[in-house]
């Protein structure tokens, strides 16, 4: 049985969205509804979005519908199977309205995403697909990272940035003469820092390329990078192919 879709508000501010509630009824749709495909609402409801915003719509198992946007496209084709670890994997799993960075490891590039699960409101109702917007992410105009030191802080240029590894349960930043701590996980300076110094290597590390002094091979298709302080830091196997291509070797 096909499903009968209605939207309800969608308030666009910059990024500042209230997330749209999409509704899927069986049983009662106004005529108006009726007469629309799904491809042409959700063309029209893109019109309404900012243009750096892709929407994605899928089932339970696949993609049925993707808009790219001028900003951030994943690639993403109509019958294509939800990815595990995508944002619209993580609402299906979870049966609820979710937002989140995720990574480059999914499709190639990050980005920010807020998905909701359809039908809502009835938890006696089966899950029958997610609604998903997705955002670039962006890199703030700041060209520094205040970092925790002792018992104060102190901004730390891009430029004088090593690399930053999470360990502990902590984030720790090092600097060319200084090492602190920051709040934000890799996953939220994956998204900040600017993409053309900085590099995820390893789920723990990410690196600034002007301060890799040699990359050695590793086993199993991995590397060692030696930092210009000494420090060796691995590149995992997931992250060692974008490793390459981005370092074009």
């Amino acid at each position: 049985m096909a499903n009968k879709i209605g939207f309800s508000g969608f308030c666009v501010n910059g990024l500042a969205v209230i997330p749209l509630v999409l509704i899927v009824e069986r049983e009662r749709v106004c005529p108006i509804m009726k007469s629309l495909g799904i491809e042409t609402l959700m063309d029209s409801i893109g019109e309404l979005l900012a243009e750096e915003t892709s929407l994605v719509l899928s089932n339970t198992e696949e993609y049925l519908y993707y808009r790219p946007s001028k900003r951030i496209d994943l690639k993403i084709k109509p019958g294509d199977p939800v990815l595990d670890g995508s944002i619209t994997f993580k609402a299906l799993q979870q049966k609820q309205k979710i937002s989140e960075y995720i990574d480059r490891d999914i499709f190639g590039v990050p980005y920010y995403g807020m998905s909701v699960p359809y039908p809502v409101g009835d938890p006696s109702q089966e899950i029958q697909g997610v609604l998903t917007a997705v955002f670039p992410t962006l890199t703030s105009a700041l060209s520094v990272v205040t970092i925790k030191v002792n018992d104060g802080w102190m901004p730390l240029a891009f430029k004088k940035l090593l690399y930053i590894e999470a360990k502990d349960r902590r984030t720790y930043v090092v600097g060319q003469e200084v090492t602190g701590t920051h709040k934000f996980t890799l996953n939220e300076f994956d998204f900040l820092l600017p993409k053309e110094a900085f590099i995820r290597c390893h789920r723990s590390f990410i690196v600034n390329v002007n301060y890799i002094q040699t990359i050695y091979p590793d086993t199993h298709s991995t590397f060692v990078l030696k930092m210009q302080d000494g420090t060796l830091i691995p590149v995992s196997q997931s992250y060692s192919s974008y490793f390459r291509k981005v370092l074009g070797f």
